[in-house]
């Protein structure tokens, strides 16, 4: 009987129709909220991740005339190689800029015109051929002109590194190319490591596969916490919460009706993410589906009971919005969402294992690129860690509910 009174069905019954009846009557805000994590999917998806394209490479080529142009060369010819090289390159939606001298195509790096400069010696084509031919006879001049020289713009870590990854996949392909017309079996110009097909992902990883888990669970989390702290305290303010009470309305009543019409929210929200991640934007998904529903809800679930927290210590919406923002950036960083845990510093790494997203974001990578069920220990510590944080947001605003004055 004790337990009856505690929580009623008839009162939680009323309670929750209130909540509902509030959202039936804001409907425009309503459809913002539940819009607002599909326009943040979208616009992830569309910006991060992708491969920068058109990017600017400037060159000087000694082995022509300024005023001449590469002309096309087919078959086992040893002329003009840095033109080979050069249309190599362009496959690779490069935009290269042809200079007279060196010192204008530094120029260009420097005034921010170009990422690289690239530079071929007059003699390019007859080094590399006496290279190939003598290669344990060759002398330091023949070895240096026929190097490519390379001065990059580094300032950049993701282009600098993904033009020296096109700058090396090109010469592969344009050495094959010529090796097979000359002749020559064209894996010659492999280097003597063979990457086979990965166990998990592709060979060339793709970052928005990477991010993506983290960035659904941190969308779910964060905005399930704005919406129940600024709903709770938007009902204290206007003195609902208190009218309650007095009507005979408990703490816990008031806490777990709003769980379940939040849950409702928060349910449309996943469903829309969920929906436009797989099926719109093609996010890779390995494993089973089911499991990602039940853990993206599980983490809105403690996005919810962390902004049930926020509201029973915050009494303004100004002041709930800095506890928020206070918390999302370490959230973000820690929680390995962007980059990997193993490389913070040895101190923030026992930090981020006690943060609510930081299993949960591996458990859901590991369903997303290898395929993982929950019977491996790195996924259902995601659900587990998910639970407890659960179980200490809801005592936690149980017991400030409780004690808190006024």
């Amino acid at each position: 009987m004790d337990y009856l009174k505690f929580l009623s069905i008839h009162r939680m019954k009323a309670v929750i129709w209130k909540d509902f009846l509030w959202m039936w009557r804001n409907v425009p805000v309503m459809l913002f909220i539940i819009g607002l994590p599909v326009v943040q999917i979208i616009l992830f998806c569309l910006t991060i991740g992708r491969d920068p394209k058109n990017l600017h490479l400037a060159y000087v080529n000694d082995e022509l005339n300024f005023t001449t142009d590469c002309m096309p060369i087919e078959g086992c010819s040893y002329d003009l190689l840095s033109c080979q090289y050069l249309d190599s390159l362009r496959t690779r939606t490069i935009i290269l800029d042809r200079f007279e001298f060196e010192e204008e195509s530094l120029e260009a790096v420097q005034k921010g015109r170009a990422w690289g400069a690239l530079y071929f010696s007059s003699n390019y084509s007859h080094s590399l051929k006496e290279r190939l031919e003598e290669a344990r006879y060759a002398s330091e001049l023949i070895v240096n002109d026929s190097n490519v020289i390379v001065q990059m713009d580094m300032s950049n870590q993701h282009i600098g590194h993904l033009l020296n990854r096109d700058l090396l996949m090109s010469f592969v392909d344009f050495a094959k190319k010529f090796l097979g017309a000359c002749g020559i079996n064209p894996k010659s110009a492999n280097i003597p490591i063979r990457f086979e097909e990965p166990v998990y992902g592709d060979q060339i990883p793709d970052f928005t596969n990477f991010a993506a888990p983290g960035v659904i669970l941190t969308i779910i989390f964060f905005l399930s916490l704005a919406l129940t702290a600024g709903s709770m305290i938007m009902e204290r303010k206007e003195g609902l919460q208190e009218r309650c009470l007095v009507l005979g309305v408990t703490p816990p009543e008031i806490l777990f009706s709003h769980v379940v019409t939040q849950f409702v929210v928060m349910a449309l929200q996943t469903l829309m993410v969920l929906v436009f991640s797989f099926a719109v934007f093609d996010i890779l998904c390995a494993g089973s589906l089911l499991w990602v529903i039940i853990l993206t809800m599980l983490s809105g679930l403690c996005g919810m009971c962390f902004g049930f927290v926020v509201s029973s210590l915050c009494d303004t919406e100004l002041t709930a919005t800095y506890f928020a923002m206070g918390s999302f950036l370490p959230v973000l960083m820690l929680c390995g969402i962007c980059w990997p845990v193993e490389g913070m510093h040895y101190t923030l790494k026992y930090v981020s294992f006690v943060l609510p997203l930081t299993f949960s974001t591996e458990s859901l990578r590991a369903i997303l690129a290898r395929g993982w069920d929950i019977s491996q220990p790195v996924v259902y510590h995601g659900f587990v860690a998910t639970g407890v944080w659960i179980v200490v947001f809801l005592a936690s605003s149980l017991m400030v509910l409780k004690f808190r004055k006024g």
